[in-house]
């Protein structure tokens, strides 16, 4: 039971990185008349963790090929393989863009936040990621009850509605872009955990536990990205609209949180891309990581948005033969053993 709220902090923190806590994310795929599609994003979540973190603790795995070879058979496993690459080159100039924009909405130039990442990227290489990422545990923590408690005062004080029109719910369909964005790196990590997984409780309390929280969290971002929506448009990290206003001292805080996890989330695929290609190519990481953060940088001047625009929807519809896959397996394999 303990064990399963250690998972629920991994899913959480998988989850809520850069994208997703600046809001942007939040934006792009829901929005007005969403309340139905969080909800259906919320029970189809819950039904992935319990299907990937069953898959991974029958097959005790310590990687998460296996899981993805057991959804999707081995040739589909490749190309999604080569996807987890390519959505990590993606995150790594997506995130060096965000720390752009981040600084700038402080009133500091575009480029000194682009130019900060990437020395700090540089820095860090050759220490590795273990540090940073001790770190991670205890701040991402704090990104996460700041960013909840933030919500919770807007929506009083603003007296945001808590319910927007609930008969309307058009936008319901977005819920399954939205859930294949997030599945597949979301197996990565805990398609990894399966040798450590002790008991079946513990993957029900992680998958319910994580799902849940993830879901109150969208609703509360979203009803709040709804009451400024009209100003949404100035601001390429949608948080800033609802910070707006507040003390300084809170908007310099959560500005510190949010331009750490895209550090930490640009920090993480980098190391995740170094150790995926390193083999293929005859130099050391430090080398390798730079010559990855020199190829990123160009795709950062779209912006950050206009990536996040493009590039989230082109993903979570590419995905999506892995989000019916998980959805559908629990069906097919009660079928083949019943010989149906």
């Amino acid at each position: 039971m303990l064990a399963g709220l250690k998972w629920i902090g991994l899913i959480v923190a998988t989850m809520i990185g850069a994208g997703y806590a600046s809001g942007r994310e939040i934006w792009e795929f829901f929005g007005h008349e969403s309340g139905l599609a969080i909800l259906l994003f919320t029970v189809m979540f819950i039904i992935s963790c319990i299907v990937v973190l069953t898959i991974s603790y029958e097959l005790k795995t310590e990687h998460y090929l296996p899981v993805l070879q057991t959804l999707v058979g081995k040739k589909f496993a490749n190309f999604y393989d080569w996807g987890i690459l390519l959505y990590l080159f993606t995150m790594l100039f997506v995130m060096i863009s965000g720390s752009g924009a981040t600084v700038h909405i402080l009133e500091l130039p575009y480029f000194l936040g682009v130019i900060l990442i990437i020395i700090l990227l540089i820095v860090v290489i050759p220490y590795g990621m273990d540090g940073i990422l001790s770190i991670n545990r205890f701040l991402l923590p704090l990104l996460i009850v700041g960013l909840t408690i933030v919500l919770i005062m807007f929506i009083y004080h603003e007296r945001v509605p808590l319910i927007f029109h609930y008969i309307k719910q058009s936008n319901w369909a977005s819920s399954i872009p939205f859930t294949s964005l997030n599945i597949v790196p979301l197996i990565a990590v805990i398609g990894a955990i399966g040798k450590e997984i002790e008991g079946k409780a513990e993957i029900y309390v992680a998958s319910i536990g994580s799902g849940l929280i993830l879901g109150v969290i969208s609703y509360l971002y979203n009803i709040s990205l709804i009451h400024v929506s009209d100003q949404l448009f100035f601001y390429e990290i949608p948080l800033f609209a609802i910070l707006n206003g507040y003390p300084i001292q809170m908007f310099f805080i959560m500005s510190l949180l949010l331009w750490f996890a895209i550090y930490t989330t640009a920090i993480t695929s980098l190391f995740g891309l170094i150790a995926r290609i390193k083999e293929y190519f005859k130099c050391n990481k430090g080398v390798l990581g730079v010559l990855l953060i020199l190829a990123a940088v160009p795709f950062t001047l779209v912006g950050f948005s206009n990536l996040i625009s493009y590039l989230y929807p082109l993903y979570g519809i590419v995905n999506i033969y892995v989000l019916a896959m998980i959805l559908l397996f629990p069906i097919l394999r009660r079928a083949n053993e019943k010989k149906i």
